[in-house]
């Protein structure tokens, strides 16, 4: 029985929408041809066990158009990690940077390198998707010497800029400089890309980290309000009343016989 109001509430659904069709016309819709999809790549976090912290990673991308356009988005999402190893993540819609507001959090990462498990969730559907979670494989900025004594040709340049504090942690600074040849990527002309990182060996993250690159624009991203010692154990609880997928198990194929 208490599925009769629902029933009844599709019915006039379906017919309110068959006399809107009926009283006005189709408009054809064209093909979605075009455009592009991009997604802002930020710092990477290792499953580091015995390094727990907690704090925020403040992203700004710069992009200009053909048109001299300059579009300038960024955000600022909370990170954890705690003793073991596990990470949590915040993921936010970028926004513009003169607009004073803050970015909706479009989903919430929570991985787990003891049990493998990455729970991929979205807070406003109330869903998680659970996958198998393979950790991701780190490697720290070459050091200078080592980098350019091997280096092949294409291979980017490396710098030593030294050390410097970050939120009270010592970081390690390095820039690599990689030189295209024209016509290398359909180019007609060369092109020139600057990768700098602040490393804290500490942590084994990269504190500070700059991108410029003619393809994607200038990416900025900062790691801030560092707090040392084990986050908050709630944040790594899944989102109350969440209901979850997991793609772990194989998809059942039935037979259309």
């Amino acid at each position: 029985m208490k599925s009769i109001p629902v029933l009844l509430l599709a019915s006039s659904l379906i017919l309110i929408s068959s006399l809107s069709s009926a009283q006005v016309p189709q408009v054809q819709q064209r093909p979605p041809d075009g455009g592009t999809r991009e997604v802002l790549v930020s710092i990477l976090i290792p499953s580091l066990p015995n390094a727990p912290f907690t704090a925020t990673v403040n992203a700004e991308w710069k992009r200009q158009l053909a048109d001299g356009t300059t579009i300038t988005l960024g955000n600022r999402r909370a990170i954890a990690r705690d003793k073991w190893g596990r990470i949590f993540q915040e993921r936010r819609v970028l926004v513009p940077q003169d607009v004073k507001q803050e970015s909706v959090v479009a989903q919430i990462e929570i991985s787990d390198p003891i049990s493998h498990k990455l729970y991929t969730c979205v807070p406003n559907e109330r869903v998680c998707q659970l996958e198998l979670f393979s950790e991701p494989v780190f490697v720290p900025p070459a050091k200078a010497g080592t980098e350019n004594a091997s280096r092949q040709p294409g291979s980017p340049t490396v710098e030593d800029l030294g050390k410097q504090s970050v939120g009270g942690l010592e970081t390690v600074g390095t820039r690599e400089i990689m030189f295209i040849e024209t016509g290398a990527m359909g180019n007609d002309s060369p092109m020139l890309i600057k990768r700098e990182f602040w490393y804290s060996p500490r942590l084994g993250v990269n504190l500070i980290s700059k991108v410029q690159d003619p393809r994607f624009g200038t990416q900025n991203f900062e790691v801030s309000e560092i707090a040392l010692g084990d986050p908050d154990p709630n944040l790594f609880q899944l989102p109350s009343n969440a209901s979850v997928i997991d793609l772990r198990k194989p998809v059942k194929v039935t037979s259309p016989h």
